[in-house]
């Protein structure tokens, strides 16, 4: 019986399997793109709603914001629509918010649903690495990341059910899911390896975004530096953190850059 069930679990993640047009890379997919839009879409008014949104037109720094995620969300735009792979941003609806919260943080939910907190920009400390961060975050919607990590929690947690029956019979947990899933929460357990491949991709990636928007990408050795820094050493090991450790992102950043500098025009 045990064996039954493994083989019918096994074979439901082969067939849940498709290749990311963006990274090449199979994924796990249990959600439709549009499923997960549709559930970013309630859950970032729901966050909006909730926080402290700084406004654009009385602030320089949430103007900041709003102007480097527009020239992301154009540049990635265009350059998806030269490769023929439009479709990929489908439904999508950019906005980009600040919002006043001391953690260091930021996050895109599928559809180009961007947050900064206002604890990030003390790190950024200027236009161009802001850019690379919300390059990193545009990265992890359309490399679709965060369905990646929605699947896995849905075969971990609730059994491998749909998203729609998981949101009707358990809507709190599903909810909650989905927030970890996008960086609003976190989690230590099987997922976290995976996490770090998604991390490595979204900075590769990334840094090719900040450069198509006209923003030097070179920026992120630096952004890093500055994050390394600023934890102090009181960090957890690599092993129990989502995040890759600082150094071996700016070692791989170093390796990625000269491919990022390609697309780089600065902004006249």
């Amino acid at each position: 019986m045990k064996l039954s069930i493994l083989s019918i679990a096994m074979t439901m993640l082969v067939v849940a399997c498709s290749r990311n047009a963006i990274t090449g890379r199979n994924q796990l997919s249990l959600v439709s793109e549009t499923e997960i839009q549709n559930m970013a879409q309630s859950q970032y008014r729901q966050f909006l709603s909730e926080s402290k949104v700084v406004s654009a037109s009385q602030s320089r720094d949430a103007e900041m914001v709003k102007r480097v995620g527009s020239r992301i969300a154009n540049a990635v735009t265009s350059y998806y629509k030269q490769k023929g792979l439009a479709n990929e941003l489908s439904g999508y609806k950019w906005e980009y918010n600040l919002v006043n919260n001391n953690d260091v943080n930021a996050w895109c939910m599928p559809g180009g649903k961007i947050v900064v907190y206002t604890g990030l920009l003390p790190i950024t400390q200027n236009e161009a690495a802001l850019a690379v961060v919300v390059g990193h975050e545009v990265a992890h919607a359309i490399a679709k990341h965060g369905s990646e990590r929605m699947s896995q929690g849905l075969i971990q947690q609730l059994g491998g059910a749909a998203l729609s029956v998981a949101l009707s019979s358990k809507p709190q947990q599903t909810q909650a899911l989905f927030m970890q899933a996008y960086g609003v929460g976190s989690a230590v357990g099987f997922t976290l390896p995976h996490s770090r491949n998604q991390e490595y991709e979204a900075d590769q990636l990334g840094l090719i975004y900040a450069a198509l928007a006209g923003y030097n990408p070179r920026e992120a050795i630096p952004l890093w530096q500055r994050m390394q820094a600023a934890g102090g050493g009181n960090k957890p090991p690599e092993f129990l953190s989502t995040h890759p450790a600082e150094g071996n992102r700016i070692e791989r950043l170093q390796e990625q850059m000269p491919e990022a500098l390609k697309y780089y025009k600065p902004i006249k």
